[in-house]
């Protein structure tokens, strides 16, 4: 764990990690039992499809860039809500959501979970991997379940 006392710089991932998920950026800021931050620099058109952490709350403020969150995908409708630079999205765990970028340009943002579980594993084992099927099964030994893509996903 990387919980010890120090800076991680604005360039710099906790021991220079970092991670192509979903074709999304993810550098690892902070690590311990308690939380894992990691700064996402999302491009326009990318989303992290509808998924629940069953056992993690997680949160994302925007630093620049506009995301829109889908809440309740399979509720019916989902609720659609949007979020721009020093939005804070809170997704308590068991929450439904995915996260789109339809805003035309990139996003950056701080994701964090709490407690860290497993998922700092899960995106060592998600690195560079493009098949759908195989993302979703390395999520779910992670303690991710990925729900079902929405038709007009992007």
């Amino acid at each position: 764990m990387h919980s010890g006392a120090g800076v991680t710089g604005a360039n710099e991932g906790l021991d220079g990690i970092s991670w192509n998920v979903v074709g999304q950026t993810y550098t690892p800021k902070l690590l311990s039992n308690n939380a894992f931050l990691w700064h996402a620099m999302i491009p326009a058109d990318t989303f992290v499809p509808p998924h629940i952490h069953p056992l993690q709350d997680e949160w994302i403020t925007v630093i620049s860039g506009e995301l829109e969150i889908e809440f309740g995908h399979t509720k019916g409708a989902p609720s659609v809500q949007k979020a721009g630079a020093g939005d804070v999205i809170r997704m308590p765990r068991g929450e439904e959501h995915g996260i789109f970028n339809r805003s035309g340009a990139d996003a950056t943002c701080v994701f964090g979970v709490a407690p860290s579980r497993k998922l700092f594993d899960l995106f060592t084992a998600l690195d560079g991997v493009t098949d759908p099927a195989e993302l979703v099964r390395l999520s779910a030994l992670h303690e991710v379940d990925f729900l079902p893509p929405p038709p007009d996903a992007q």
